[in-house]
This record gives structure tokens, C-alpha cells and sequence, in this order.
């Protein structure tokens, strides 16, 4: 019997190694559909796809006939979103829609698309709104967040409309070592790291007094994982844990595990324009489709963060100085 293939867009990013990793372990044939030229270091095959080539995604699906495809290629970075907003609403809207007409031609045959979305498209709650759940208005506040909130919303008319199988998720918060040190828990960790290498100094912040739902990424991916396996009656589903992370707490556990002194300073240049204080998510609608929630501790996510910082600073180390 042949193994069950999947495809996962954005599969070299930092949520897709994890899940590529989680499908090979459970003996998917997992194909990476990928802008990058990494080489293959989990079992996957890869292809390298524009996703916004309508003809060339259909080739390949005739070719491949994958069961399912995890759709998580995206320009990700809120931050960056403000930089260049154009690139990040072009990007995550026109590689979205490349797919769903793909699928669109295949008709019946179409495999069925697990769609990443962000808890960011619900954007600043009010008290009474907490804990977020999927039937929450919409407020999305950076462009990023509402090119997120756009691809649900295309996905969820695709679904109506020409009847495909699609999920879409509101994926909140997640970490866990092989992060980019633009997100806001690598870059404490990266700089707790780089400064213990100096003997002390001053780590540079944004906003520590709001609070994030947070899960570890390994967490994430085992949910995106077990969602494939379980039928799909809702058309969009919360990936958190109901749990609220508070940013100067989370800093605290890292400066506790530091090796040396180390003052904290605002940096305004990390200030978000708008920034959301309490964020937190209902899991009641994941836990009825695949029986439990992210659970892994965060404190222990943060030191293995923290202690993947270290490593690779090492590395660099290392190689910098080969005697």
C-alpha cells in the first residue's frame, strides 16, 4: 500500500520543518512546496513551485495526487508588514489564490487544503471578547494581520462556492528553538544569548506589558498534523492553547537562566503602531475535533530557545576559529 501524501507549502519556514518532520514520523509521503533551495534534511521530497501558477500547481497535483496540502507559505513578519505592506498583501493573497483555482480545475478530485491563517486577524478584543472565539468580528490592525484575515476569507467563499474541502485555522502564537530572531521570543533569546557572550549589557525590547497565548511550535504542529486525520464541520478553528503568556514574565524566566547581568531597555523602534494588550483564544471548537490542546510547557519552550541561541552562537564560534 502507497503512503499518503501530503504537501506542505512554506515546508522549510520554521512551523513547516516541524510539521514535515511530525507527517515523515507518521509515515507520510510528505512533498515540500518551497521558494527555498535548502537541501532535504527530514525525509521529504521537494518541489519548487511559484504558487501563484495556476497551470503549474494543477501539473503537479495531477502528477503528485496529494490526500491533503498544509498551506503555510506566507510573508509572516507583522513588523515587516508595516515596512512594506504591497509585498506582504500581493504575496500571502496571490499564492493562496493560485491554489484555490488549482483546486478549482481539479473539481472533485481536488485534494483537501488546511490553510494557515493568524490569530491576528481578530485584532484588538475588548475584555468581554476574551477568550476569542471563531465567530468573533474581524478587526484586523496591521497589513500583514489583513492579508491573513483576506486568504480565510477566500478560502471560506472558495468552500461555499465551488464546494472544496477547506479548513482554515487561526493559528495563535508559537515558539520553540530554530526561530528567526525577528519574532519577539527569539529575539529575547537571541539577545540573552549574544550578550552573555559579552559578559552583560542592555537587551533591547517593545512592549512587555501585554500578554500572548502561547504554545510551542511542536505543539502546533502535532494539531496540524491531527487534523488531517479527522473530518472537517467547521470551516475555521482556533490553533492555541487558552493559556496567557505575559511578555515581562516570559523575559523574566530567560534573564533568570542568563549567566550574567543584563539591564532591559525600551527600544522605540520596537513599538508596534498599534499594539494588542490581551490576546488570548478558545480552544472548546480543536479540542471537539481532535481531543486535546497544546499542552507542552512554555517555560521549558523558552529555556530550549534560550539554550538553541547558545548553540548556535557556538557554532558560529567554531567555525570562525577551526583550530
Amino acid at each position: 500500500m502507497s503512503a499518503r501524501v501530503i504537501w506542505v507549502t512554506g515546508g522549510r519556514g520554521f512551523a513547516g520543518r516541524y510539521l514535515c518532520r511530525e507527517l515523515v514520523s507518521r509515515g507520510y509521503e510528505t512533498v515540500v512546496i518551497d521558494r527555498s533551495n535548502d537541501p532535504d534534511d527530514q525525509g521529504t521530497r521537494s518541489r519548487h513551485l511559484e504558487l501563484s501558477d495556476v497551470a503549474a500547481i494543477h501539473s503537479a497535483l495531477i502528477e503528485d495526487s496529494p490526500e491533503s496540502i498544509v498551506h503555510l507559505a506566507a510573508q509572516s513578519s507583522g513588523a515587516a508588514s508595516f515596512v512594506d505592506p504591497g509585498l506582504t498583501l500581493r504575496n500571502n493573497l496571490d499564492i493562496t489564490l493560485g491554489i484555490l483555482q488549482a483546486l478549482r480545475e481539479l473539481g472533485d478530485d481536488a485534494p483537501r487544503l488546511l490553510s494557515a491563517g493568524s490569530c491576528e486577524e481578530y485584532g484588538p478584543p475588548a475584555e468581554g471578547d476574551l477568550p476569542l472565539q471563531e465567530s468573533q468580528p474581524l478587526r484586523p490592525s496591521n497589513p500583514y494581520a489583513v492579508s491573513k484575515a483576506a486568504q480565510t476569507l477566500l478560502c471560506q467563499q472558495y468552500r461555499r462556492a465551488h464546494g472544496l474541502r477547506i479548513l482554515c485555522t487561526r493559528s495563535f502564537t508559537h515558539t520553540g528553538p530554530g526561530q528567526r530572531p525577528d519574532f519577539v521570543w527569539s529575539s529575547f533569546a537571541s539577545q540573552v544569548a549574544e550578550l552573555e557572550r559579552r559578559g552583560g549589557g542592555t537587551l533591547r525590547v517593545g512592549n512587555l506589558d501585554v500578554s500572548r497565548d502561547l504554545s510551542d511550535v511542536r505543539d502546533i504542529a502535532r494539531a496540524y498534523a491531527d487534523l488531517l486525520d479527522v473530518e472537517w464541520p467547521h470551516d475555521v478553528v482556533n490553533l492555541c492553547s487558552g493559556r496567557e503568556v505575559i511578555l515581562r514574565e516570559a523575559l523574566g524566566w530567560m534573564l533568570d537562566a542568563a549567566t550574567c547581568d543584563i539591564d532591559v531597555q525600551v527600544d522605540p523602534a520596537r513599538l508596534r503602531p498599534v499594539d494588542v494588550h490581551r490576546f488570548v483564544g478558545d480552544p472548546a471548537r480543536l479540542r471537539e475535533m481532535i481531543g486535546w490542546v497544546p499542552s507542552m510547557p512554555i517555560a521549558t519552550t523558552l529555556h530550549e530557545l534560550l539554550e538553541d541561541w547558545r548553540l548556535r552562537f557556538r557554532d558560529q564560534n567554531a567555525a570562525a576559529d577551526p583550530r
